[in-house]
């Protein structure tokens, strides 16, 4: 068995064993999720993904990668995703623009706010800081793409950058998406903002007034703090 196959296996039985299937039908009504849950709670799954990580480690970024992709693509439970996220966050200095296509597949096949807010903020924002000139325009492209997850993905990817937010970037994605209608857009649109608006209240008011197509909900979350 392939370093990569043991992670896999012991995950999988590390997460039936944690299982509580009493739980798992609210988990999955909760998430509104078509694929069912093991009913592991995030602390108890996090605990057991750090243990096999270090009980289990991989050898070299391919094997990494493809570890990921194989707990994401044959997961069985929402869980098992979960964990593929998580060790996404593993081994910084693997984390190279050279991951997009693969953050890009998790994004777009995952296609729900628990999975995407994840890699958005916690994968391709790194990745954007650390690398600008190579994640800007591919970023730009995204704000204009028919996956809304995409979209999503290039208006909050900045949320903790504070004064660090390049807002360049953040206004073309949000101006690209202020006739979009859909939840998760207008959510995340004012989610963006009113994270800006800890470092630059002004700015965001500004730029609030100036921009009038703003969804109610867009404006209220915006201006939440303010």
């Amino acid at each position: 068995m392939s370093e990569s196959q043991a992670l896999v296996a012991a995950v999988r039985a590390g997460l039936a064993e944690l299982g509580d299937p009493r739980k798992a039908p609210d988990m999955q009504r909760y998430m509104k999720s078509e694929m069912p849950y093991r009913g592991v709670a995030s602390p108890e799954r996090k605990k057991l993904a750090a243990r096999l990580f270090a009980e289990h480690p991989l050898s070299d970024v391919d094997t990494w990668r493809s570890t990921v992709l194989r707990l994401w693509r044959a997961a069985e439970y929402r869980e098992e995703r979960y964990v593929a996220l998580d060790l996404t966050g593993r081994h910084a200095a693997w984390q190279t623009p050279e991951l997009l296509p693969l953050y890009e597949e998790l994004i777009v096949t995952g296609a729900w706010w628990d999975y995407v807010d994840e890699v958005a903020n916690r994968r391709v924002g790194p990745l954007l800081l650390a690398s600008p000139s190579v994640l800007t325009p591919v970023l730009r492209q995204w704000s204009t793409d028919g996956d809304l997850w995409k979209r999503r993905t290039s208006i909050i990817c900045q949320l903790s950058f504070k004064e660090a937010t390049d807002t360049a970037l953040l206004t073309s994605a949000i101006e690209a998406n202020l006739d979009d209608g859909d939840f998760f857009i207008r959510k995340g649109i004012g989610w963006a903002l009113r994270q800006f608006a800890h470092a630059e209240p002004g700015w965001v008011r500004a730029f609030v007034e100036s921009h009038p197509g703003l969804s109610p909900l867009s404006v209220r979350e915006a201006l939440k703090h303010l």
